[in-house]
């Protein structure tokens, strides 16, 4: 798109994590008072995120958010007082695959979320302590995770070699082709969804609820499962950390989010008008 402010916006569609977020996960007050000025315009504001609903609380709160969001890469759409608009899990066929697949790797953490639960196998995998503080809640230690084969939203690779989790991304691709979405949520996460847990389906669905076209939409992100919105929306904004990959996707690219991108986009492309 040539002309990022071609068409007035009246929905847009933010990533969480490294979008509006800063690295620590606090919410900087410019980035709130942009987005509450995109309210105050009349323009619809809402999330999509790989985290789940459950953890997303906090967010919608701080934005004062009262239409649905999108959880799980797209996987579950939820009305603010919880609920589902959409739901779908992953087939247990390409979860079993994942699971089994992980296990062979012990420098690969395994989580997986299900019955709106976090469960783990152990508790002292080395990046536990961030993502709990990242999603406000303790894991549930299990044995096993067979028992919830049926209701699995997302599985999660978790590791710090970010090599290895490409090398994974490919091949699971090709195992669970037709299956599930497969992609890096962030370099460390890989996440393993329902094939209709998608972020440009996510914003189809929630621009179709709110009347808004496509055309008339916007889309900010910063990871391998952003430019599925950004092929959707009228308007792509990718953060200025993201990998060249995602970058080049959209229509614009913005500071990171230590320089609060977001809002510098928002105001620029959507606000100035």
């Amino acid at each position: 798109m040539s002309e990022p402010d071609r068409y007035p916006i009246g929905f847009v569609l933010s990533d969480v994590d490294g979008t509006l977020l800063r690295p620590d996960h606090s919410i900087s007050p410019r980035t709130l008072d942009t987005v509450r000025a995109l309210r105050e315009a009349g323009i619809v504001f809402s999330l999509a995120s790989g985290r789940p609903p459950r953890a997303m609380r906090q967010q919608l709160e701080a934005f004062g958010i009262d239409v649905p969001s999108a959880g799980f890469n797209g996987g579950s759409i939820v009305h603010p007082d919880g609920r589902y608009l959409v739901r779908h899990h992953v087939p247990v066929e390409a979860a079993v695959t994942a699971l089994l697949l992980f296990a062979t790797y012990p420098q690969v953490e395994t989580w997986v979320f299900a019955d709106n639960q976090w469960l783990v196998r152990g508790p002292d995998g080395p990046l536990l302590p961030l993502e709990q503080q990242a999603l406000g809640y303790a894991p549930q230690v299990v044995d096993s995770f067979e028992a919830y084969l049926h209701c699995i939203d997302k599985v999660v690779a978790a590791s710090s070699d970010v090599r290895l989790l490409l090398e994974l991304e490919v091949r699971l691709q090709q195992q669970t082709a037709g299956q599930a979405q497969v992609s890096r949520s962030q370099p460390r996460f890989l996440d393993i969804t329902a094939v209709q847990a998608d972020k440009g389906q996510a914003l189809v669905t929630l621009a179709e609820y709110l009347g808004v076209p496509l055309e008339r939409t916007a889309a900010l992100g910063d990871g391998g499962n952003d430019p599925a919105m950004f092929q959707r929306a009228g308007l792509s904004i990718a953060m200025g950390q993201a990998e060249d990959q995602v970058k080049s996707q959209a229509d614009v690219i913005t500071g990171s989010n230590l320089q609060d991108g977001a809002a510098q986009a928002i105001e620029r492309y959507i606000l100035l008008r």
